[in-house]
């Protein structure tokens, strides 16, 4: 699976968190609130490809005041980044140390029990190579399956495997869809832009991905399944006080399109220089709430 730092996760976690739709998110929130109306207990949350956690720290206090999510990623380093961040995030926190008798699939983290807000929540960790299962066991379980920043890296097939699989809400964020704008503008945008999609759709570990068609692809195969599909635009919208995320942005397109070879170095250098001045940058994401 493709790997991305920590620091940049931080980096880039103040903007997922304002621009995720607000629409949608009350839509999620009425669903699972609808579930603790019905049922007593916890509302069980499973995360697909967590990263360091931004996902929990951005829905958990919007969500009901007693949560359990399971956080799943294929990189210890960042499940274990995960569980240092969340413990600095909380109002206050009880580490619950792991059963050695528990099976091989044991997270390396422990339990957390947090507080943030006036919520509970209850964190467990798994260590998963997704590129391999497209579907976990702990996914049948739970009452909302969410993933943010995550689909474009998988393939078509894996997409398909997936949703073919899947029978809870699925709530996806920040899926990249291809839109993209920099202020000012410059000749070489439209080739960059191109030759960075072109990158998108390389192997992320699933196979070819799906890149910017991935939210697409997803939401037609989940209808083709009778889900009903709430979609909603979910752009970055960055100025001067985004800046070093802006930069980081500008040389990650940079250095991707550079391992593609479809455009001149000096031209990519150009446009680099230029963008690392820019006063302002949108990027298109798709935010979308799929339920049986």
């Amino acid at each position: 699976m493709n790997s991305f730092t920590s620091e940049w996760l931080a980096l880039r976690e103040p903007v997922d968190h304002r621009s995720r739709n607000p629409k949608l998110m009350a839509s999620v929130k009425a669903h699972l609130q609808h579930i603790e109306s019905s049922r007593p207990g916890a509302v069980h949350i499973v995360d697909l490809g967590c990263g360091s956690g931004s996902n929990l720290r951005a829905l958990a206090p919007v969500f009901n005041e007693v949560q359990e999510w399971t956080l799943v990623d294929s990189d210890p380093k960042l499940l274990n980044a995960a569980h240092a961040a969340l413990l600095k995030w909380s109002d206050d926190s009880t580490i619950v140390k792991n059963d050695p008798h528990t099976s091989a699939h044991q997270s390396p983290e422990p339990q957390l029990v947090l507080k943030k807000h006036n919520k509970k929540i209850i964190v467990n960790f798994q260590c998963a190579d997704l590129a391999k299962e497209a579907h976990l066991p702990i996914m049948a379980k739970s009452d909302l399956v969410t993933a943010a920043a995550f689909f474009d890296l998988t393939s078509d097939s894996w997409l398909k495997k997936f949703s073919m699989a899947l029978s809870k809400p699925l709530y996806a964020t920040l899926s990249y869809n291809g839109a993209e704008t920099w202020d000012p503008q410059g000749p070489a945008d439209q080739a960059v832009l191109q030759a960075f999609h072109f990158h998108q759709r390389t192997d992320k570990g699933f196979g070819a991905a799906s890149g910017p068609n991935a939210a697409n692809v997803l939401i037609n195969l989940l209808k083709d399944r009778h889900f009903h599909v709430e979609v909603e635009d979910s752009p970055w919208d960055m100025n001067e006080l985004d800046r070093p995320l802006m930069e980081q942005l500008a040389s990650g397109i940079a250095d991707a399109v550079k391992e593609t070879g479809l455009l001149p170095i000096e031209t990519i250098e150009h446009w680099l220089r230029s963008k690392k001045t820019a006063s302002q940058c949108t990027v298109g994401h798709t935010d979308f709430f799929a339920y049986p």
